[in-house]
């Protein structure tokens, strides 16, 4: 048989039609994109899509959660460390209304995974049944998630549903990654009809994103670079999206560049690496914010420059863009120039982009590299300053404990491979300052939405991701008490995390803007026991205990990490609750602005 008849026979079976109900179509098309999770909770929105998932058991697995948003958290975790999507199912009426907040942190930091949705039947549109959404519009989800997803999608009839749900995927998974909801009613589930099966090949997986910059544009930058005396690379979100590491590192490694990161591209290349400098901001490194002030050239590879990574933009505390050429590399046109002016803007993958640079750079500088050696010397002064605050700070003795000695004691005793998720408050300052990361996807945490919970939820995402590899949360009491019912579905699966909850009686980020900009005063942020005036918060250990999981209660900093050392080795879900000091404030080495206010100077004197 001739290779053309092949082709025609192949491409007729992939048109074949069957006849199916639209949870099987959706759940066929997760199965065929290799999705192996469903996060979820039931409804009677989506008790039909339940039905198909159940058929289908053997070849995707479903983990029921006990609140929707802890789903979101877990699929976007799941993603941000296997760069692979995942899926999540809620019902109508309140159990999808808990989804947008989990919705909006993947949006804001380019996570994906796909939301799925019940709706009320079609044949009960407009008339008010149980927990439709929309007074004005019948059925209105999708205008409740619109803001936070890439698109939504609600298909009405089965008929509809394989044009959506292959749509979706390629959605969210082309371009910058984000969330994609599909909204489905429940008749739409049930009902079957006649389609086509959809192939995820052609439609999205041959799809190439790899692209680059021209010869001329590279010839710039290595134009620029062989002008510039104090050169520096900085990686963000977008590099280890690209997946760029190995190419950065190569990059930096042959020209003698420094690298420092924004707080969310950390481990882009091992932040114990000699060039590596850090992350930037407020609370970044002090080499990481002194080398972008003092730089002349800055090769930018997938960052955004928002105010927490820039130091609100001001001139002379993490850059000054007066005196430094910006070389910004992006695969959304929306973030070049957005919030500095560029020498050169190139929109591309970093990934291919990168390699480009490295190459040209192998063939223009093989005979002589240019001399960063004066530059160097000063990076190495500054890297030296932090490191020796770094020393003295993780040796703090006393009790409650010093919060970067909480930080040194679960970073010296977390293997290598080991992931850590950090949750949203006061805690999250510390450890972007505090915390070397490894390499890509070896740090848990949200950005740009910064909701609170998401580690104390998403690190059972990360380690379904990454079984292999140990996976610790560091959770505020705050943001712990939002989610604690995570415990369950973690003992429930046997899902192996551990979680360290910093308990400093506060939500202490908070606490710590009224003390500064508010004469002192304080209200709703410190946790206390109003008869007695005590600081109060649960027992977390025998909360811990009652929902079946192990945990222990540390007062003391050298028990801290034997405490994580044991819970590892245990390898069941584990608590362990450390008391830390509320009133020692992270050193700042950079700024940040809440207008109206002024701005604070950095506290970090070397």
């Amino acid at each position: 048989m001739s290779e053309q008849n092949n082709q025609v026979m192949e491409s007729e079976k992939k048109k074949e039609k069957a006849v199916m109900n639209g949870a099987d179509i959706i759940v066929d098309y997760l199965v065929k994109e290799e999705v192996p999770y469903v996060f979820g909770l039931c409804g009677h929105g989506n008790v039909g899509l339940l039905d198909g998932l159940h058929k289908a058991s053997d070849k995707i697995k479903t983990i029921s959660v006990r609140h929707e948003t802890a789903a979101g958290f877990m699929a976007d975790a799941y993603y941000r460390i296997s760069h692979k999507p995942v899926a999540t199912i809620t019902s109508c009426g309140p159990g999808s209304a808990n989804l947008p907040i989990a919705l909006a942190g993947a949006f804001m930091d380019s996570s994906a995974f796909l939301a799925i949705t019940g709706n009320v039947p079609t044949t009960q549109f407009n008339r008010s049944p149980f927990q439709e959404t929309g007074k004005y519009f019948q059925a209105d989800f999708p205008s409740v998630v619109r803001p936070y997803v890439k698109k939504s999608f609600q298909p009405t009839r089965t008929e509809m549903v394989p044009l959506a749900v292959r749509q979706a995927f390629k959605e969210m998974t082309t371009g910058k990654p984000g969330p994609v909801h599909l909204d489905v009613p429940l008749d739409v589930f049930v009902e079957q009809a006649e389609v086509e099966t959809a192939d995820p090949q052609g439609f999205r997986r041959n799809i190439y994103q790899r692209f680059g910059a021209d010869e001329t544009t590279i010839d710039r930058v290595i134009q620029l670079i062989s002008a510039a005396k104090q050169p520096l690379i900085a990686a963000g979100n977008g590099a280890l999206l690209s997946e760029a590491s190995q190419e950065i590192l190569e990059l930096v490694e042959f020209l003698q560049i420094p690298i420092h990161t924004t707080p969310q591209g950390k481990g882009t290349i091992d932040e114990y690496h000699k060039l590596s400098l850090g992350a930037t901001g407020r609370n970044g490194s002090y080499a990481a914010n002194e080398a972008g002030k003092n730089c002349d050239l800055l090769i930018a590879f997938g960052s955004s420059f928002d105010d927490r990574a820039t130091s609100a933009w001001l001139d002379g505390y993490t850059y000054n863009i007066s005196t430094t050429k910006i070389v910004h590399i992006d695969i959304d046109p929306q973030e070049i120039g957005r919030n500095y002016p560029v020498e050169l803007g190139i929109i591309g993958d970093a990934k291919t982009v990168a390699k480009q640079i490295l190459t040209k750079a192998k063939e223009v500088f093989a005979m002589r590299k240019p001399n960063f050696d004066p530059w160097l010397n000063r990076i190495a002064a500054w890297k030296k300053i932090w490191q020796d605050h770094e020393t003295d700070a993780f040796q703090q003795p006393g009790s409650p404990v010093h919060p970067a000695r909480l930080v040194g004691e679960v970073r010296k005793v977390l293997p290598k491979n080991g992931i850590l998720g950090v949750d949203v408050g006061v805690h999250h300052n510390w450890v972007v300052q505090y915390w070397n990361s490894t390499g890509p996807q070896k740090l848990l945490q949200s950005w740009g939405f910064a909701s609170m919970g998401f580690a104390t939820c998403g690190i059972l995402g990360a380690k379904l991701a990454a079984p292999d590899s140990p996976c610790v949360a560091i959770v505020g009491d705050g943001s712990f008490m939002m989610h604690p019912h995570i415990l369950a579905t973690a003992k429930e699966y046997n899902i192996p995390v551990v979680w360290v909850v910093w308990n400093n009686f506060a939500y202490g980020s908070i606490r710590d803007l009224q003390l500064g900009y508010f004469g002192g005063r304080e209200l709703a942020t410190s946790f206390v026991e109003r008869n007695s005036g005590e600081f109060y918060n649960p027992d977390f250990v025998a909360l811990a205990n009652s929902f079946g999981v192990a945990a222990t209660k540390v007062d003391q900093p050298e028990q801290i990490g034997e405490a994580v050392k044991h819970a590892l080795e245990l390898n069941q879900p584990y608590l362990i609750e450390v008391l830390v000091d509320r009133d020692i404030k992270p050193p700042g080495t950079g700024t940040w602005v809440l207008p109206p206010f002024k701005h604070p100077e950095p506290n970090f004197r070397p």
